[in-house]
């Protein structure tokens, strides 16, 4: 089955009545937790964008204290994980503001980390990409935001 394009999900959807709609993204929810992630951010989180960070941040630090610190191979392991959750939330904003947040708060908990980075490649890698991520989204960002992001991506 091939899906139908964007604008024609959309005008079906304009032109369907309330119950219809609400039975629709009910369904949509139950099929997949992402889809169910994204519908309680944009319900509940979208209007308060700060409060929606701290919660993320205090996730990220939640994951953070239960990474593996004995063996770099299950301290990479769950990282990566961290920062597949710090990329769904990000996604889900889709906001540069709320991306350079998130990305600031996983690289300072990857710092924070009992482990000698340097030691390994791979985690130098993830800790790099992160920042590229960082200076990309930055740099979409407005001057004025730009330069109160600077301080707190200079530390890194």
């Amino acid at each position: 089955m091939k899906p139908a394009s964007l604008k024609d999900i959309k005008t079906e959807i304009e032109l369907m009545p309330a119950k219809e709609l609400t039975s629709l993204i009910m369904r949509l929810a139950k099929f997949k937790k992402e889809n169910k992630e994204l519908i309680t951010y944009l319900l509940f989180e979208a209007q308060d964008e700060t409060g929606y960070i701290n919660s993320v941040k205090e996730e990220m630090d939640l994951l953070f204290t239960q990474v593996n610190v004995t063996n770099i191979y299950f301290a990479k392991k769950t990282i990566r994980k961290i920062i597949r959750y710090a990329g769904r939330y990000i996604k889900y904003a889709a906001s540069s503001a709320v991306e350079i947040e998130i990305e600031i708060a996983v690289c300072n908990g990857i710092k924070k980390l009992p482990i000698d980075i340097s030691r390994s490649t791979a985690l130098q890698n993830l800790y790099n990409a992160q920042l590229k991520k960082i200076h990309k989204a930055l740099d979409s960002l407005h001057e004025d935001l730009q330069f109160e992001y600077k301080d707190a991506v200079s530390q890194l």
